[in-house]
């Protein structure tokens, strides 16, 4: 005959199970509900695209020693850093496609990053609206394969300078970086450690002159 303190402990536990199970299927279901509310609040349309807008890329032409100038229609973010970046990889694009009359490997993903300092006044003192200095940090991946030569080097340094001041007229100096530090030349020649006058370029298509009053 079982014991009335083992039959009473079975009872107990039993109830408990039931307890437990009672619990355990109102959890899922809380569970499940939580979901589907998810779903059904998640966008159903995909984040809004940045408009585009003019942009006005000056390319360089092996062929002719020059810069072109070239209007687009791109995407370009608010952020003038982001927005130099944006002009300066769809610049690169243009170079590393097939048939470019300025081949130049690696792309858009050449630019790292653009920062956009003020310059100061005579005094020192930084100005809001001024004048700014753009500097350029180029992946060390890009200045190694870049083609080498006085000429291309020069070109492509000219054409990022001038993108820039067309796009942002407030970016009159130009410096640059490689990885994040000074390099002394881009492929052997073009120098690197000076700052580069934005506005100097001359454009061959404008004025039938030879590109770069700025000849680096």
């Amino acid at each position: 005959m079982i014991p009335r303190y083992q039959t009473i402990l079975f009872i107990v536990l039993l109830a408990a199970s039931a307890a437990m199970g009672v619990i355990l299927w109102q959890l899922r279901v809380h569970a499940h509900e939580r979901l589907l509310r998810g779903q059904d609040s998640a966008p159903t349309q995909a984040p809004a695209v940045t408009p585009a807008e003019q942009a006005t890329l000056l390319v360089a032409d092996d062929s002719s020693d020059s810069l072109s100038r070239q209007i687009l229609s791109l995407p370009l973010p608010q952020n003038p850093e982001a927005r130099s970046r944006a002009l300066l990889g769809k610049l690169f694009d243009l170079y590393a496609a097939s048939g470019a009359a300025h081949p130049v490997p690696g792309g858009a993903a050449s630019v790292a990053q653009v920062f956009l300092v003020p310059i100061p006044d005579a005094g020192g003192k930084k100005i809001p609206g001024a004048a700014q200095l753009a500097v350029v940090n180029l992946t060390g991946t890009f200045a190694s394969g870049h083609p080498s030569g006085i000429e291309t080097e020069s070109l492509t340094i000219l054409s990022i300078c001038a993108t820039l001041n067309a796009n942002l007229p407030r970016v009159t100096q130009v410096r640059f970086l490689v990885d994040g530090q000074p390099r002394a030349t881009l492929a052997g020649h073009t120098d690197l450690t000076r700052t580069y006058v934005a506005s100097d370029t001359v454009l061959v298509s404008d004025t039938a002159a030879p590109a770069g009053g700025a000849r680096p």
